[in-house]
Order: C-alpha cells, then structure tokens, then sequence
C-alpha cells in the first residue's frame, strides 16, 4: 500500500513539474507496478488491450476521417448562413456547434479543428477572433461530458468500475457499467449551462485588450502580420553579382548581417526552393527571395553589392498566394517539438518552412530565432507554400490556426464518413457489443472505404495520449488490489465524520478538480474513482455516482491554460492572459460544481 502511494506521488509530481515527458512518466509507473508485483505480472500491460485504450484510437481515426471528408467545412458554411454575419449570433452559434461535436470527437483533436474554423469565420465576419476562441474551447469542455465517446476519464470509466467490482467487500452490491448514452443528460444540462453563460455573460468576461489588435484576424494576412509581428513590407529577388561579398556566404551566415532581410527563397542555377535551409551556399547568380520594406530591401542591395528586382521574374511561382504565404501555428501539448530548439528542428530542411516569429503569451520573438526554445502553446509564424504546411501538419507536431488552402479532402467521401460514424453509434447504442468493438467498426469501415488510408489513421492516433491512458490504468487496478482506495477513503471520513452526503461529493469533486488543474484528466480521474468509490460504499451513498462525479469534474479545468491541451491550443492564437482564464473560468468551475452535483443527484436518486 505505501508502495502504491509513493507511485501515486511521484506520478502527480512528475506531471506537475514536467521535469520528465507525460507518457514516459506512465510508462515507468506500469513498468514498477511490474517489476514490484503489485499486480499478477499478465496483467501490467492488459491497459493498452483495455476496452477504453481501443475505443480511443478508433474515435481518434473516425473523428480523422470526419475532417478529410469536409464535415468541418460543410458546418462552417452552415454557421456562416444561420450567423449571418451578426456577432451575437455568431458566437453563441459556434459554442453550440462545438457543444454538439465534442459528444463524438476528442476535445484535442476537436480544438485544432475548430479553431482554423473559427479564424476562418472571423475573417469574413470581423469579430475578433478573442471574442470567439476562449467560448469555443470552454463549451468543448462542457459538452464532453454528454456522451461516453470522446471524454476519456468517461471512457476509462467502466475499466476502473470492473476492477472495484473485483475487490468489492463480501455483501456489497455490484456497480453497475455506464452505457453509451447514460451520462446524457448530466452532460447536455452541462452544455446549455455553458451555452448560456456565454450567451449571458460573455460580453462582461471576455477579454477586451486584444479586440483593437484582432481588427484583422489571420485570414487576412498581410495587414494582420505587420500590426501583430511587424513582418511588413513586400517581396522581392536580390540577384548576387560576381562582386557581391554573400558569395560563399551560407543563408544563416547571410541572415546574421545587420538589416539582413528575411530570406524566404532562393535559386541556385535551376533549381528554386522554399526556405532555403541554413547552411545552403550562395554563389554568383544565386536569387534570394527576401521579404522586408522597399528601403530596407534597397539599403542591403547596395551594400552587398547585389541586384534588386520587385518584380518577381523567377520567383514569382514561390511567392503565388493562391500557393504559399504566411500563417499561423500552435504547438499543442502533444507536440515532439516542445523542449526542442527552433534551430534543431530543422524545419526549413524536412518541411520547407521558415520561422518568421514566434508568440509567446505577451512576447513576441523576432530575433535569434534558432536558439529559442520551443514551449507548449508558442504560436510560432510561418511562411511556406501550403501544400508542405498541410503535409507538416499531418505529423501533429503543429496546428495551423490561420485560414489557409487545405489539400487533399475528400468531399466525395462525406456520405462514407457519416454512415460508417452513425453506424458505430447504433452498434454501440443498441448491441451488447464493447464500446471499443463499435467504434473500431466504424474505423475500418472508414479506413475500407477510402475515407483515409492506414498512414493517416497512423498519424490521426495522438500516440502519448494512448500511452498515458494505457500506463496509468494499472496504477487505479493497484490502489484498489492493495487496499490504498479503501484506507485513503477512510482517512477522509475521519476528517468528515457525521457529513452528508452532499459535502462528500463535494470534497471529492473538488479535489478531483484540483487534481486535474495540475496534471492529466486521466491522471486525476484513475486516482481519484477508487478513492470515490470506497468512500460511497463507506457511507451507503451510491457508488455510480461518485464514480460519475469524479469523471466529470477531471473535464472542468478552466483555470488555467495548462490545466487542458484545448486551452493551451487557443492561448496563443487568442493573445489570452493567465488572469483572462481566471476571470472567465472561476465563475464558470463554480456553476459547472454545482450543476454536476445537482444532476447527478437527481439522476441517481
């Protein structure tokens, strides 16, 4: 039992203070929890066969599937047409729209869809897109919760009820599973609560201080970029002579050079390309497609000694903005750039992208690009042609959150998509099946059909949140196996004794909360339900709703942008400040407490 405890200890501590990657930190949790014996050794790695680990992956590929099939866009003109254009309906509009999705798709892999959608509706409406990001992601939170799809602590949830079932004391009544619509109306109560407090109350709440700078939103690029990074001015080819000194000089050697511009391009005999890497040399004859003010650009012509041309004669396909340009990234918290400097990952090299500036909270970084370490949420600013964006994109390292051309939907599969989802649904509605053998169903029907291939259902996977959820399930089955649920339960009656009901669940709630403001939902949600359980079976209280109340309190993490990967994808593009999450998420963490409570009382009477 003290063995459990001081995993469950350094668990949260490692999660918290981040010293040590999520995944690797779960993966050496089971691997102790092995090696230890806390549990029968065939059992230690039975997490990533689990039912909830399998529904997971299939919902990530379908929800892959959804988007390449153009569900996204069909509803963006959707909410366009029923907008019209008016800020008042619009924002209440996309917080519905993304309460209705959440039920189905992950809230990670939902935010980096929405919020291309949501810059996109900006851009052609005027509403700064402040006003629109932070609602969007707190109603993704809220609406989570409606159904047994997309939220993996409720997921998880039926795993961690099978293993208390198996350590139950002799008497006690079985609990229950949850089936796939069961929380329903606890979550669709949650999403109109977080749909009207918006509605009501957003325009008191939402920050304002970005609204004069969010005059024109990333769609429409050349203004916006200017205000926001001070990356102005216009492109234009510098021709090295034979006299010029750049000749033998590599393109990081040129960038170094006082009032150096921005070198985007470059052709070397034949051969054009886009961000040229660092170390590619410049010879006589070589063309650099550079960016910067016609001044500027003059000045550093004749100082090296170099022609200057703004008509763009052998660049100009390069500079096409129907075929590259500048936008806008997030780096969600899964990414494999976070901890890396911008100048190792050698994105110029693998992808063909430059880095123009990178974003971080009220900072903004223009020089020294290369030895800036990148952090989860940075908004870094690209420029590349758009095909090699989408084809970065795919590794999920980076979100593109500026409206550009996408490539290779597939509107013609849409119909596939939708059936081969809904079909999922009904097998998981109305069969005895597994959540997991429903919506693999759904998977490969949509894999099957051409509505993805097997490489984009690779990458569709977010692989650290698989392992994360598979590693620490192990750890929940050891709390309850040694007895650490049902002792900690106990000390936490001797400090409420004689308390009802109410105030138990409420303590639990709240430390469930505190738990997932500081590390992973599944983190919280696979400590804490054995802890609700023992505690519910303690006190007669009903062991389901605790249960339940745990899974959906580890969602309301509105604090603080770290406290959710959804949060800390809208930060950036949103220019929010930790007091805005605050001011905006307390009132709402309070109304969602009590909301939860109070349904799932009456639910479960």
């Amino acid at each position: 039992m003290m063995l459990v405890l001081a995993l469950v200890a350094f668990t949260m501590i490692m999660l918290v203070l981040e010293w040590i990657r999520a995944d690797m930190v779960a993966l050496l949790v089971v691997v102790v929890i092995g090696l230890t014996g806390l549990i029968p050794s065939d059992q230690v790695f039975q997490g990533f066969a689990g039912n909830a680990v399998i529904a997971i992956i299939a919902i990530m590929i379908m929800g892959a599937g959804l988007d390449r099939a153009g569900a996204l866009s069909k509803t963006a003109s959707f909410v366009m047409r029923v907008a019209r254009g008016e800020e008042k309906r619009l924002g209440p509009i996309i917080n519905t729209v993304s309460s209705i999705f959440s039920a189905i798709i992950p809230s990670q892999a939902l935010a980096a869809l929405l919020i291309p959608l949501s810059s996109r509706l900006s851009a052609r409406t005027g509403v700064p897109l402040a006003q629109l990001l932070l609602p969007m992601a707190f109603c993704i939170l809220t609406g989570t919760n409606t159904t047994l799809i997309a939220n993996s602590p409720l997921i998880l949830l039926n795993d961690l009820i099978a293993s208390a079932n198996r350590n139950l004391p002799p008497g006690a009544h079985t609990i229950p599973k949850f089936g796939l619509f069961s929380v329903t109306p606890v979550g669709v109560t949650l999403a109109v609560v977080g749909i009207g407090y918006f509605y009501f109350f957003a325009r008191r709440l939402l920050p304002t201080h970005e609204v004069e700078r969010q005059k024109v939103v990333p769609g429409r690029t050349e203004s916006y970029f200017a205000e926001t990074y001070g990356i102005a001015g216009d492109p234009a080819e510098l021709t090295v002579t034979a006299e010029s000194p750049l000749v033998g000089m590599s393109v990081g050697e040129v960038e170094q050079l006082h009032g150096a511009p921005l070198i985007l391009a470059m052709k070397n005999g034949n051969e054009s390309r886009m961000a040229p890497p660092s170390d590619q040399m410049i010879w006589v004859g070589t063309v650099l497609g550079v960016l910067d003010s016609r001044e500027a650009v003059a000045t550093f012509a004749n100082n090296q000694l170099c022609k200057v041309s703004t008509r763009m004669k052998q660049l100009g396909d390069l500079f096409n903005p129907t075929r590259a340009g500048i936008s806008e990234a997030v780096i969600p918290p899964s990414s494999r750039f976070i901890k890396e400097r911008i100048g190792d990952l050698r994105l110029r090299k693998r992808y063909g992208i430059s880095v123009l500036a990178v974003n971080r909270g009220d900072q903004v970084f223009r020089e020294d690009l290369r030895g800036i370490t990148v952090r989860a949420g940075d908004t870094l600013v690209l420029h590349s042609h758009w095909r090699d964006l989408t084809l970065a994109e795919e590794d999920r390292d980076l979100v593109v959150v500026t409206d550009v051309p996408k490539e290779e939907q597939r509107p013609g599969k849409i119909w596939n998509a939708l059936g081969f989802f809904l079909g999922a649904m009904c097998l998981a509605l109305f069969t005895n099946l597994d959540l997991s053998v429903a919506m693999m169903s759904g998977a490969i029907g949509m894999l099957l059909t051409g509505v993805l291939n097997m490489d984009e259902a690779y990458k569709a996977v977010n692989w650290k949140t698989i392992f994360v959820t598979a590693c620490l399930i192990p750890l929940g089955w050891s709390m309850d196996s040694t007895g650490a649920a049902a002792w900690l339960a106990q000390e936490v009656l001797h400090f409420s004794d004689g308390a009802p009901q109410w105030m138990l669940q409420a303590a639990i709630a709240i430390l469930t909360l505190m738990f997932s403001q500081v590390m992973s939902n599944v983190g919280a949600t696979v400590m804490m339900v054995p802890i609700a359980i023992s505690v519910a079976v303690a006190t007669g209280g009903n062991p389901a709703a605790y249960a339940l109340i745990v899974a959906v309190s580890s969602s309301n993490t509105f604090l603080i942008s770290s406290g959710h990967p959804a949060l800390m994808m809208v930060a950036g593009p949103g220019g929010y400040r930790s007091r805005d999450f605050i001011r905006v998420g307390l009132p709402l963490t309070i109304l969602m407490l009590v909301v939860t409570l109070v349904t799932v009382n009456l639910l479960y009477r």
